[in-house]
C-alpha cells in the first residue's frame, strides 16, 4: 500500500508541474485547455520531440507562441514522466493482485498439507496399535478393504444422476482434499511470475497431476474454453456430446465420446467414453467434473474402433472460483489410466508417467487460459499483422496435420503401401477424397504420401536435438525438396523436381509471428532462398517459404515433447493457406531396466539410431562419471514427411520419399552423435551463441579493439568485473553492435540484443545476413567509400544514413561506427584480424 500512496503522490505532483509554465516576467501561469490539447496532440504522435520539432510547433501553433522553447521540452519531460509513473502504478496493482491471489492458494495449499500430515499422523498410530496387538484368530474382519464403486444403472436419468454426484464428491476430494498423495512437479517452482501451482500423484492407481493458478476471466467464459477440449489438448482427435440432459440442481449431464491421437506410430491411439458434469457450488464456484463409464458406449463402426485400445479417465475436472477483484482461481486435475500394457516395454513409460500427463493436458490447460487472457488484454503483439486467433489456428492446423499423418488412420483414408527395400520405414497414402481435411482447392492432387518412422535415442536431450534441427536445417534437409512439396500445391506450377532448376543458396531466414507466454512453443516464417537458373527467369526469386512450429526447447522442462512441424505456405499468407505438414517429434522416456532392446526387437518398425553408429568412442568409454546420469536417458524420435503428388506420378514420388527420409535419418544419426553429452565433440558447424565461450571472448576483443582504435571504453567495466560482465555489459548495450566476417561477401556473425532488434532478426537467422544486405544504394556507397579508410587506419565513422531489417522496415541512425577487431593474444605481440564491428547510434524505425 505504501508504494501504491508514493506512486499516486508523484503522479499528483507531475499533474500540477504540468498545467504551469513560467511567462515573461517569472511567474507561473497555468497552461489553457487550448494550449494542453495541441500538446497533446504532438505528444500522440511523438512523446519525444527533437528540438527543431518543438520550435516548429511553436511556430506553427500560435496559442503557444508565448510560451518559450524550453517550457515545451519541460512539458514534453513531465508528461512523459506522467505517463511512466501511470504505467507503474498499473504495474504495481497488477503484482500486488498476482501476490493476494497466489498467497491464498499457497495458504490453501499449506492446509490441504496439514490435513495430509494429520491424516497420516493417524495412520501411523493405527498401523503401531496394530503391531503391538497380539491377534490370535485373524479373520476377514481384520482385513481393510476399499469400498469400491456400486453399480450404476448408465442407461437412466437417475443412475446418471448418481454417478455424476460421486464423480463431483471424487473430484474435489483430489482437487483440495487430501485423496491423492501430491507432490511438487520437478522443475516447476511456484511465483508471482509462474503460471501456477503444479503437483504430481507419488501413488494413486493411473496416473495423475494437478494443477492451480490465478487467470483474468470470468469463471464462465473459463468453463467454456476448457470444456473445448480439442482447442488447447494437442492429442484430442475429435470430442463428441451424444447426450446432453439437465441435472435436478440446475448443472447439466452430458454423455461424451473422445478420440486422442498416439504420440509415435509403434501405439494404438486412445478413446473414452465419459459422463461430464457441469453445476455451480453454493460458494459461486463453478464445477465441470468428469469419469469414464463402463461398457463400449456411443463411438465409431467396429471397424473404426479397432484402431483405438479404450482408456480410464477417473475421477477429473476444473473448479473455477471467482477471485475478489475480478478473474477466477482455477483447480485442475487430470487423473487417467492409459491401458499400458497395450505398448511395447519401452514405451511404458509414457503411459504410466504423471509427469507426461502434467505437461500434454494440466499444464497446456492452464497455459492456454493464460494465453487468452493476455490476449483479451492487449498485452501480446504478433506479427505480420495477424490476429491471435488466425495464429492459434495455424499451430493447431500444423499439430493436427502431423498427427494425423503420424496415426495414419484408416476412416481418414489413410493406407499403407508396399515400400521396397525400406523395412524401417512406413510409407502411406491418402487418396483425393480425404484432402478436403487439407483444402478445398487441392482437388487437382493424386493425393499425399507419407514416409514415417519411430526410433530409440540414446543419450540425445530432445529440446537440444530440436533446436539443433531447426537452426541448421542446411545440415539435413534438401531444399529441391521443399520446394517441390511448396511447388505441387499450387495447380500446374510444377511437375517434379528438376522442370523448372533453382539454385538455392543455403540460407534462411526465420521470421517470428508469435510465441505463446512462457515461450515453450513459437510460431514462425522460414525463408528458404532461391534463384532460377532458367535464362528466362534468371531475375525472378525461387524463394520457398515455409510456415513452422516449434515447441519443447527449454532443457530444464521435465517430461515434455519437443517438436519441430513445418510446412510450405504461399509468400502472401493468406489465412485459409493449404498446409501439408512434415517434422520431428522428441518424446523423453524415464530409464527402466531391462527394456533397452525392446523397441528393436519389436514386430513394429522402428531404428536406433545411436547403435547404428560405426563412429566415435563406444558408449562404456565415451561415458565418464560425469555423464552416469545421461548413459540412462532415452527418448522417442518419430519423423513423418508427407509429400504430396499428382494422379501420374505417384510412384515417382514414393521412391523420392523413401529416399528422402532415409536421407533425413542418416543426417540426424550424425546429429544425434555430435550433440549427445557422452564425450563427444561438437560439430564444427555449431554457431555462436550468448553465454557460450566463444562469445565470452569474442566479448572482450570487440571492447579491446575499441579502445585501442578509439582511445574511449565501449563498457565500462568495475576492476572486479568478470569475463562474463563484459559480454552481459555489450548484449545490454543500448547501440546496436553487429560483428561480420571477414570474406569477400562478409556475413554476421554476431550481435548484441539491440543489433537483433534492429534487423528484427534472431542470432540463428542473423548468421544468414550479409552486410550489403542491410544498406540501402546510398549507405552501400558510403560504407564503399570509406572502406579503404576502415582497413587502413582501423576504424571510421559513418554518417547518418538508413538501412533495411529482415523485415522489409526502414531504420534510421544518426551515425554508424565501424572498426577492426583483433583476437588479442596473451602477449599482445600477435594479434590477428578477427572481424569487423559495426556499432549503429540512436538508431530508429521510420
Amino acid at each position: 500500500m505504501e508504494m501504491m500512496e508514493v506512486a499516486n503522490h508523484g503522479e499528483r505532483s507531475t499533474s500540477d508541474n504540468m498545467n504551469r509554465h513560467l511567462d515573461s516576467n517569472g511567474k507561473y501561469v497555468r497552461y489553457t485547455s487550448e494550449q494542453v490539447e495541441a500538446l497533446e496532440r504532438v505528444y500522440s504522435e511523438c512523446p519525444k520531440p527533437s528540438s527543431l520539432r518543438r520550435q516548429q510547433l511553436i511556430r506553427e501553433c500560435s496559442i503557444l507562441a508565448n510560451i518559450e522553447p524550453k517550457q515545451i521540452k519541460v512539458w514534453f519531460q513531465n508528461r512523459r514522466c506522467r505517463d511512466k509513473q501511470r504505467k507503474e502504478a498499473s504495474r504495481l496493482q497488477s503484482v500486488n493482485r498476482k501476490l493476494s491471489a497466489m498467497n491464498k492458494l499457497l495458504m490453501e495449499e499449506n492446509d490441504r498439507l496439514q490435513k495430509q500430515v494429520s491424516q497420516l499422523v493417524c495412520e501411523n498410530g493405527y498401523m503401531k496399535q496394530q503391531l503391538t496387538t497380539v491377534v490370535n484368530d485373524v479373520s476377514c474382519d481384520s482385513v481393510v478393504t476399499t469400498p469400491q464403486h456400486s453399480l450404476r444403472d448408465a442407461n437412466s436419468h437417475a443412475g446418471l444422476i448418481s454417478i455424476a454426484e460421486e464423480t463431483l464428491a471424487e473430484f474435489l476430494s483430489k482437487a483440495t482434499g487430501t485423496a491423492v498423495d501430491w507432490v511438487q512437479m520437478p522443475g516447476m517452482k511456484p511465483g508471482p511470475d509462474s503460471v501456477g501451482i503444479f503437483a504430481i500423484s507419488q501413488r494413486c492407481s493411473g496416473v495423475a497431476a494437478r494443477a492451480c493458478g490465478l487467470v483474468s476471466l470470468e469463471p464462465l467464459k473459463i468453463a467454456e474454453i476448457l470444456k473445448d477440449r480439442p482447442s488447447w489438448y494437442r492429442e484430442c482427435r475429435s470430442l463428441e456430446v451424444y447426450t446432453m440432459f439437465p441435472a435436478g440442481n440446475g448443472g447439466t449431464i452430458e454423455l461424451v465420446y473422445m478420440q486422442t491421437y498416439a504420440p509415435t506410430t509403434l501405439a494404438p491411439a486412445r478413446d473414452f467414453w465419459t459422463l461430464r458434469y457441469t453445476t455451480s457450488l453454493d460458494n459461486g464456484s463453478y464445477v465441470v467434473c468428469e469419469r469414464s463409464l463402463s461398457g463400449s458406449g456411443a463411438g465409431p463402426s467396429p471397424a473404426s474402433a479397432s484402431q483405438f485400445v479404450r482408456a480410464e479417465m477417473l475421477s477429473s475436472g476444473y473448479l473455477i472460483r471467482p477471485c475478489d477483484g475480478g478473474g477466477s482461481i482455477i483447480h485442475i486435475v487430470d487423473h487417467l489410466n492409459l491401458e499400458a500394457w497395450s505398448v511395447p516395454d519401452v514405451l511404458r513409460p509414457l503411459y504410466e508417467s504423471s509427469k507426461v500427463v502434467a505437461q500434454k493436458m494440466t499444464i497446456s490447460a492452464l497455459r492456454y487460459i493464460r494465453q487468452l487472457a493476455q490476449e483479451s488484454n492487449g498485452e501480446l503483439v504478433y506479427g505480420l499483422g495477424k490476429q491471435p486467433a488466425v495464429l492459434r489456428t495455424f499451430s493447431q492446423r500444423l499439430s493436427r496435420g502431423f498427427n494425423d499423418a503420424v496415426n495414419g488412420f484408416g476412416d481418414d483414408g489413410w493406407s499403407t503401401m508396399h515400400c521396397d527395400g525400406a523395412e524401417d520405414i512406413i510409407l502411406a497414402i491418402n487418396s483425393t477424397k480425404h484432402l478436403s481435411n487439407i483444402s478445398s482447392s487441392l482437388s487437382f492432387l493424386g493425393g499425399v504420401l507419407c514416409a514415417k518412422a519411430t526410433m530409440l535415442l540414446q543419450n540425445v536431450p530432445p529440446a537440444v536435438l530440436i533446436q539443433f534441427l531447426r537452426e541448421h536445417r542446411s545440415e539435413w534437409a534438401d531444399f529441391h525438396v521443399d520446394a517441390y512439396s511448396a511447388a505441387t500445391l499450387k495447380a500446374g506450377a510444377f511437375a517434379y523436381p528438376g522442370v523448372r532448376p533453382t539454385r538455392f543458396t543455403g540460407s534462411q531466414i526465420i521470421m517470428p509471428l508469435g510465441h505463446t507466454i512462457e515461450h515453450e512453443e513459437m510460431l514462425e516464417v522460414v525463408r528458404l532462398e532461391g534463384h532460377s537458373l532458367a535464362q528466362e527467369d534468371a531475375f525472378m526469386s525461387r524463394d520457398v517459404h515455409l510456415l513452422q512450429i516449434c515447441t519443447g526447447i527449454d532443457e530444464n522442462a521435465v517430461g515434455a515433447c519437443s517438436e519441430l512441424i513445418f510446412a510450405p505456405i504461399n509468400e502472401i499468407f493468406p489465412d485459409d493457406a493449404p498446409l501439408v505438414p512434415s517434422g520431428f517429434r522428441v518424446i523423453p522416456i524415464d530409464a527402466k531396466t531391462g527394456d533397452a532392446q525392446d523397441l528393436i526387437t519389436s514386430n513394429h518398425r522402428t531404428l536406433d539410431l545411436t547403435s547404428s553408429l560405426e563412429v566415435g568412442p563406444s558408449p562404456e568409454t565415451a561415458s565418464g562419471n560425469s555423464s552416469s546420469s545421461c548413459s540412462s536417458s532415452r527418448c522417442i524420435l518419430t519423423i513423418a514427411f508427407q509429400f504430396p503428388f499428382e494422379p501420374n506420378l505417384q510412384e515417382n514420388v514414393a521412391g523420392m520419399a523413401c529416399q528422402y527420409v532415409r536421407s533425413v535419418i542418416s543426417s540426424v544419426q550424425r546429429v544425434a552423435m555430435a550433440i549427445s553429452p557422452s564425450g563427444i565433440s561438437p560439430s564444427p558447424g555449431s554457431k555462436l551463441s550468448p553465454g557460450s565461450p566463444e562469445a565470452v571472448t569474442l566479448a572482450q576483443w570487440i571492447s579491446q579493439s575499441y579502445t585501442h582504435h578509439f582511445g574511449s571504453e565501449l563498457v565500462t567495466i568495475d576492476s572486479l568485473g568478470s569475463n562474463d560482465s563484459v559480454l552481459k555489459l555489450i548484449w545490454d548495450h543500448q547501440e546496436a553492435i553487429l560483428c561480420c566476417t571477414l570474406k569477400p561477401q562478409p556475413v554476421f556473425m554476431f550481435a548484441n540484443q539491440a543489433g537483433l532488434d534492429m534487423l528484427e532478426t534472431t542470432l540463428v537467422a542473423l548468421q544468414e545476413i550479409t552486410l550489403e544486405k542491410i544498406f540501402d544504394e546510398s549507405g552501400r556507397k558510403a560504407l564503399c567509400s570509406d572502406f579503404a579508410k576502415l582497413m587502413q587506419q582501423g576504424f571510421a565513422c559513418l554518417p547518418s544514413g538508413i538501412c533495411l531489417s529482415t523485415m522489409g522496415r526502414h531504420v534510421t541512425y544518426e551515425q554508424a561506427v565501424a572498426w577492426k577487431v583483433f583476437a588479442f593474444e596473451n602477449d599482445n605481440n600477435n594479434n590477428n584480424l578477427h572481424c569487423l564491428a559495426f556499432s549503429f547510434v540512436n538508431w530508429s524505425f521510420v
